[in-house]
């Protein structure tokens, strides 16, 4: 990365917000709340020399406390490391440091599902990343053989991960999901070029005040980990979406970000140490010329 006074001040994350402001439909949700709707709007690009994807529009570490046990960007790291470990449930997550899915693993919600509480299905993102189902009844760890085959074939076009386990997810008569929150993020390309590895990531629905922020920290994490245990540099993080949208109860939050002036991105450094990829944790990770606006506390999730 560029020293941090070469780097250039990032307002994409802004232009996203304002984007949704002036151009989104307002429709309703399953939550419940409308949202203001952009489909498909343009996609955000980092290349790694200007600083890591961290928000700077509002402030992505707040102290650990007891009502935090975590700060945000770490359980973003520890989520994506979980999930590619294949963790599935509440406990398992927060083996990990990841400690936000309570709300969404409720006795009730899981039951609606057929599920055990805390148990996010056979259809959620740990599932789908690593025990991936296959027609003969067995298992497929998508992480382990993309990396064997980049290592491998690093100038392949196939380099592709989803995490979307579509017998799991389908509603209708007759039909039962087996997943507590169909998988939003998490279709991954990946390309080597030059032995630059860029890792693109498509959201499917994108919560862009509250969700995508620590989206955007968890897989430009990935991209660091991957390039490490490749043997490749992370070059650029390129995240796309279909439906990008804000909550009409988050509009006040939203206005108080874009009246911020645009910040540098911040360093983010990984344990050089590390060389499997299933043995990253948050921990391995250190924050490093950050420098946000003011935390803005109570925004609304919608659940």
């Amino acid at each position: 990365m560029k020293p941090i006074v070469d780097r250039t001040p990032d307002a994409q994350y802004q232009r996203l917000l304002r984007d949704i402001l002036e151009k989104g439909e307002r429709t309703n949700s399953q939550q419940g709340t409308d949202a203001l709707t952009l489909m498909g709007p343009n996609s955000l690009h980092f290349k790694f020399d200007n600083g890591f994807p961290i928000i700077n529009e509002r402030n992505m570490a707040p102290k650990e406390s007891e009502h935090l046990p975590v700060t945000v960007w770490r359980q973003a790291i520890a989520e994506i490391c979980g999930f590619a470990n294949g963790a599935r449930t509440q406990k398992e997550l927060e083996e990990f440091g990841c400690y936000w899915w309570q709300s969404w693993v409720t006795p009730e919600k899981c039951a609606k599902r057929g599920l055990e509480t805390g148990d996010l299905g056979p259809g959620s993102y740990g599932a789908a990343f690593h025990d991936f189902p296959t027609a003969d009844g067995g298992t497929y760890n998508q992480f382990k053989n993309i990396i064997e085959q980049i290592i491998e074939f690093p100038h392949l076009r196939t380099h592709f991960i989803s995490p979307w386990v579509p017998q799991y997810i389908i509603r209708g008569t007759g039909k039962e999901q087996k997943v507590v929150v169909a998988p939003c993020h998490g279709w991954i390309h990946l390309r080597v070029i030059d032995n630059k590895l860029t890792l693109h990531m498509f959201q499917r629905s994108a919560d862009v005040p509250v969700g995508v922020p620590s989206n955007m920290v968890q897989y430009g994490a990935l991209l660091m980990i991957i390039a490490q245990v490749t043997g490749t540099i992370p070059h650029e993080y390129i995240h796309s979406f279909s439906d990008a949208h804000i909550y009409v109860d988050q509009i006040p939050a939203v206005e108080t970000m874009l009246s911020r002036e645009p910040k540098r991105l911040a360093t983010m450094k990984l344990d050089p140490n590390v060389t499997d990829f299933f043995a990253f944790r948050k921990e391995h990770f250190t924050l490093e010329d950050y420098e946000p606006h003011p935390g803005i506390k109570g925004i609304p999730v919608a659940i």
